[in-house]
């Protein structure tokens, strides 16, 4: 398996190394590092007529890319590409395409605050097109362990089955822990009365998966109930529905672990195969301290 990681040679490119890094140690994975530079054109401004300025300008993100490769460690197999583009994105996606890869890695933007996601023209793009699922770090992300458990932000909208199915894969392929979590946002209207039911559906649909068949439990308004695993399952999977005031406030009260990932599914908006971040996800993403993973509409290549 391979993932495209998307680097620049500033604190955003090395964010997008640790968390690749992090995600393939345990998992059998390789990186393709991808670097853009423009596209070599009569029609593009930045080039002057001076002869040899692209021979410069490869020797130079090649010495960028040797770079990024000096963050990986030795036990992660990591190539480098340098490929030609007008638009980055596209051109990440051409490449993920190209490889066969099962994920694109990229970094949060600059300019937010440390552990939090400010998402760049680079990002959204990708976040509202890309045919494979996007790993978006946070800024001023350092680890490189191994991810030590798997979230999966669940509810009851068209998608939720398929999002359950490729977490439910990822974590048993990585022999990770597996958390549910329901967010219930009290500004939309929501009853107390809701929280029980997003954690009894959630239970039933974990069991017609291959978890527990046991739906007897309730949620508190940041409470958890444990569900026994089955099956191949790995681990006991939780179920967790956090409330909060707003969505951002209910993840606030969620505990994190450092090495935790969230996987995301795409809105209903997502063309067939394609990511597209929500209104709902997008208000996620400003509040979460983990790194995300968003999953395309219909997606069932790859574990994540």
């Amino acid at each position: 398996m391979r993932y495209v990681v998307g680097y620049t040679a500033n604190a955003r490119g090395h964010d997008a190394v640790h968390i690749a890094v992090a995600l393939a140690r345990n998992h059998d994975v390789s990186l393709d590092l991808v670097l853009v530079i423009p596209e070599d054109s009569p029609f593009n401004a930045v080039y002057p007529p001076e002869a040899g300025y692209n021979d410069i300008l490869t020797d130079q993100a090649q010495r960028w890319l040797d770079e990024g490769l000096a963050l990986i460690p030795a036990d992660v197999t990591a190539r480098a590409h340098i490929r030609r583009g007008d638009s980055e994105a596209r051109t990440l996606i051409e490449a993920a395409v190209e490889f066969d890869a099962a994920a694109l890695v990229i970094g949060a933007s600059n300019g937010g605050l440390l552990k939090r996601f400010t998402i760049g023209s680079v990002a959204s793009s990708l976040l509202h097109s890309s045919p494979v699922p996007v790993a978006l770090a946070p800024q001023g992300y350092q680890r490189t362990d191994p991810i030590t458990r798997l979230s999966c932000g669940f509810g009851t909208r068209p998608g939720a089955d398929e999002l359950l199915d490729v977490a439910v894969e990822s974590a048993r392929d990585r022999g990770l822990p597996l958390r549910l979590v329901s967010l219930l946002a009290l500004d939309g209207g929501n009853s107390p009365g809701l929280a029980d039911a997003a954690w009894v559906h959630a239970a039933d649909r974990l069991a017609a998966v291959g978890g527990s068949a046991d739906t007897g439990g309730s949620a508190d308004a940041a409470g958890s109930s444990d569900v026994t695993a089955a099956g191949s399952l790995q681990g006991e999977p939780e179920i967790v529905v956090a409330q909060g005031r707003t969505i951002e406030e209910a993840v606030d009260r969620l505990d994190w672990e450092d090495g935790e990932i969230l996987l995301i599914g795409s809105s209903r908006l997502a063309q067939h195969r394609a990511t597209f971040l929500g209104s709902t996800a997008n208000r996620i993403l400003r509040a979460l301290p983990v790194p995300m993973i968003v999953v395309p509409r219909d997606y069932t290549r790859h574990s994540a």
